[in-house]
């Protein structure tokens, strides 16, 4: 309209804006891991609720190399979240991890960008922090034995995680290679390495399982009742979780996507029933939900969903503003 102050579209241009950049130690700086626990916690309600968008991963495969995942999630009150995600297994005889990640934030008012960060951090500790949820909403309250089964990233963000949420006597540290279970146990004061797992697991409160293994890592009778058991393992079409635990006992996920085929849902899961299974947001909404008596296994299954890494990502970003972390580019 004549003598309006607006300008057509043709003429305005996006010109150079800031954008916040956060390195894998800045990440690891700003993210409280105790406010990470809770986040995640709040989190599994609002998805609950339906309060979070979160569409399904789609994967582009490099034959003979790897995947690349795109993972996006937004809540109100929260930045826009784009996560990818790239799994190259021989990345580590490059001395790489196996998984290497970017996030991208974006303002939910404009869409404009915020901030680009590393997600290689997040992508782990994330994970890990909603299996160990998972033992603080199910696991026994008296729960003093846990073994963690794997000496890899998962395992060492689990041993990292794990006292937060019990009060442990015992952690034992499983793995095919006694030397890296070894390695990791000597990070404190509190785990031990043992080639023993059929014991371990006998003698244990909490199971975690933390591998990249293509076939189960346990036999379900060495679950003993009452134990918890987590699995963050993806390896499909089979993967580390024996199917009979699943099948035989009360089956946790982070949503009805858990039973979609991978790359989306689980492996382990293909098949099942997804009226069989309550989520950690049902759960966390209700503690009724949960654990029904202390001889009864609880068995949970993650798959990794952009939620958690929407969680993360907006607690390190808020932090970095706050506290001044964290360079600047123009975009």
């Amino acid at each position: 309209m004549a003598g309006t102050a607006s300008r057509a579209a043709f003429e305005i241009v996006k010109g150079e804006r800031e954008v916040r950049t956060l390195s894998e130690a800045q990440v690891e700086q700003c993210l409280d891991l105790r406010e990470l626990l809770d986040g995640l916690r709040d989190g599994f309600r609002a998805l609950e609720l339906g309060e979070v968008r979160s569409p399904s991963r789609p994967e582009v495969v490099v034959p003979g190399k790897g995947f690349s995942l795109a993972m996006p999630a937004w809540r109100p009150g929260a930045q826009l979240c784009v996560k990818i995600v790239n799994v190259f297994d021989g990345n580590l005889g490059l001395g790489l991890p196996g998984h290497l990640a970017m996030i991208n934030l974006f303002d939910p008012d404009t869409g404009a960008a915020t901030c680009v960060m590393d997600g290689t951090y997040i992508t782990g500790i994330r994970t890990a922090a909603s299996a160990v949820l998972s033992v603080r909403l199910l696991a026994r309250r008296d729960a003093r034995v846990v073994t963690i089964v794997g000496a890899g990233v998962q395992a060492r963000e689990h041993l990292r995680l794990l006292p937060l949420v019990r009060d442990f006597e015992r952690v034992n540290v499983c793995s095919l290679y006694p030397e890296e279970a070894e390695r990791l146990a000597a990070r404190t004061s509190f785990a031990h390495a043992t080639d023993d797992l059929a014991a371990a697991v006998r003698e244990s409160d909490v199971v975690c399982l933390a591998t990249h293994s293509a076939r189960p890592v346990l036999d379900p009778d060495w679950v003993r009742p009452g134990t918890h058991v987590s699995s963050v393992g993806y390896f499909p079409p089979d993967g580390e979780l024996p199917r009979e635990l699943a099948e035989r006992h009360r089956l946790f996920v982070e949503c009805a996507d858990a039973f979609r085929p991978a790359p989306v849902g689980c492996a382990e899961l293909s098949g099942a029933d997804p009226a069989t299974a309550a989520t950690l947001g049902a759960v966390a909404l209700d503690p009724a939900a949960g654990r029904r008596d202390d001889a009864e296994i609880t068995v949970y299954k993650a798959m990794g969903i952009g939620m958690e890494d929407m969680v993360a990502a907006d607690l390190a970003y808020r932090r970095a503003l706050r506290d001044g972390v964290g360079g600047v580019m123009l975009w």
